[in-house]
Order: structure tokens, then C-alpha cells, then sequence
């Protein structure tokens, strides 16, 4: 399978299924023009959705990446609203510029007219993945296969936290003076966990470490803020998505049936979330107050 995570479908992991695993139907779903979709991301100030489409090999540079943008009805406004990537995955916006993971560069684009503002590399990166920004810019990328969170500081890349305590980070989000932190496990270059990750926080200050998930909790990818104060999480090897409330308190509420559940996007507004599917190639849209209702 020629896509990011090829070994990982074939991997049994630690973690088994739950039970009552809660499952539901999506309230539209999106396949127009998506191929091995990682990220979807609602930016609020144009009210579209931007997906990233790997399309080819997950860790090669083919050019055959793009970005889409659609509706939060689910058409596709724009199939490639920019092409020529390589493998896009986390994004983020701040300020009219989305920015962009693209395997060991971060590229930034103008929302308003498509085009590739500039791109930062880091060539010893190994898998940069997800991104954050605080309110006041300052951007954080992972590095997951790298064991590494880097900060941006004048168009370049720092060392913000690194090694085993990292977990391998996927998803980042920067909270108040806190950066947290969704981690796959610490995985070797197959995926392959011999533990799974936790949620938790790192202090933007003292970069102190401080664990949301007392207990392992699985090969974590996507991470939102719900506009209740509680998280959002997805697990991509299980295929589920958790709200996690601040003292690490655990809910499944959802079970998409198979392993892919990517960067999942968050809508405020309609308290809505998207999820990517990898391993089908589409997109899915969920209220959540119907899932939550779903579960026991």
C-alpha cells in the first residue's frame, strides 16, 4: 500500500477494542478529489475546510500532494486549491497564512489567494507532522518519528522538547501558556509501539511535562479543543476518537470501524467534527452532540 502509514494497517497493536465502542452515521461525507486525506482543518476566518491529501508515498518527495477546500456542507469548493506538494499533513492558521507540514518542511500559504508564501526547511527532520500556534504567533511543529517539538524563531527551527519523553508527538495544540500534546507512543521506524501514548501538556515556560491521560492510551493523531473546555482526540490505529476532559477523564465517542482516523478538524460553531479516513480516502462530518448521545 503506497500510503503513510503502510505498515501500520497490517500491525496488531497492544490496545484492544472496546465493546461499546459507540458508531454513527456521518452527516455527509466528502470523497470528491481526496486521496489518503491526513489533516482536516477548519480555519474560522474564512469558514472553509482545508484537507490535506497525501495521495502518494507518505515519507517521498513526488509532488503529488494538494490541499483542498471545501464547505462545511461538504462540496468541494476548490479539488486543488494548492498542488505540487508532497505529502501535507498538520495545519494551522494565524493571521491570513495557513501553515503546513509537508514531510521535513513547513510551508506557509496565503488564505486569500492560494499561494505559497514561503517554505522552511529542516533536513534532518524525519516526519514532520502536526502543527500549533499560540496567540501571538509563535508556531510549533512535530516531528514525530524524530522524538522532536520544534519552534519556529525567525524562519527557523529550534528544539523546543525532545527524546523519549516526547512519546513520538503527533498532535500539538497551544492552550493558555500550555502546549498539548496528543503522542503516538514511541514508535520505531515501522510504527510499531511497544507502548501506546498519552495526552499531556508541556509548560511553555519551564517545559515541564505534566500527564492529562494517567494511563497509556493508544497511537494518538489528531487534537482539538471542544467548546466545552474537554479534548478531542483520535486514535488512528483503533480508529476512534475520544473526549478527554482536563483531569483525563476517557470517552470513546466514536468508532469509525477501521483503522485511519487522522487529524480530525472542529467547528465551534455547529460543534461539529470532521474526520479524515485514511485508509478509505474521505471525509466525514459528525454533530457531536449526537455522538455523545450515543454513548453509555
Amino acid at each position: 500500500m503506497e500510503l503513510i502509514f503502510k505498515v501500520a494497517l497490517i500491525f496488531s497493536f497492544n490496545l484492544s477494542y472496546a465493546e461499546n465502542a459507540p458508531q454513527a452515521t456521518a452527516k455527509w461525507t466528502l470523497k470528491d478529489a481526496i486521496a489518503a486525506p491526513e489533516s482536516a482543518y477548519f480555519e474560522p476566518s474564512s469558514g472553509f475546510i482545508f484537507i490535506s491529501n497525501i495521495s502518494g508515498e507518505g515519507t517521498v518527495k513526488d509532488g503529488e500532494g494538494w490541499i483542498q477546500k471545501a464547505s462545511t456542507d461538504g462540496r468541494a469548493v476548490t479539488k486543488q486549491w494548492v498542488s505540487g506538494l508532497n505529502a501535507p499533513k498538520g495545519m494551522r492558521a494565524h493571521q491570513g497564512v495557513l501553515w503546513v507540514t509537508d514531510i521535513d518542511t513547513l510551508v506557509a500559504i496565503d488564505i486569500k489567494t492560494a499561494k505559497i508564501l514561503k517554505k522552511i526547511s529542516k533536513p534532518e527532520a524525519k516526519f514532520l507532522n502536526d502543527v500549533a500556534i499560540s496567540h501571538s504567533g509563535e508556531v510549533f511543529v512535530s516531528d514525530t518519528l524524530g522524538r522532536k517539538i520544534y519552534r519556529l524563531k525567525n524562519d527557523k527551527f529550534e528544539i523546543f522538547f525532545k527524546g523519549a519523553e516526547t512519546e513520538s508527538p503527533n498532535g500539538l495544540l497551544v492552550l493558555g501558556n500550555k502546549l498539548i500534546v496528543a503522542a503516538w507512543g514511541l514508535a520505531a521506524d515501522d510504527w510499531s509501539t511497544a507502548v501506546p501514548g498519552h495526552l499531556y501538556a508541556i509548560d511553555l515556560n519551564s517545559k515541564a511535562k505534566t500527564l492529562i491521560t494517567k494511563e497509556p492510551l493508544g497511537n494518538l493523531d489528531g487534537l482539538e479543543i471542544r467548546s466545552n473546555g474537554n479534548y478531542l482526540v483520535s486514535d488512528w490505529s483503533k480508529g476512534r476518537v475520544f473526549e478527554i476532559s482536563p483531569n483525563g477523564k476517557v470517552i470513546t465517542i466514536l468508532d469509525i470501524g477501521e483503522k485511519g482516523a487522522a487529524d480530525i478538524g472542529y467547528i465551534s460553531a455547529s460543534d461539529a467534527l470532521i474526520v479524515p479516513r485514511m485508509a478509505s480516502s474521505k471525509i466525514d462530518f459528525y454533530k457531536l452532540s449526537e455522538l455523545v448521545s450515543n454513548t453509555k
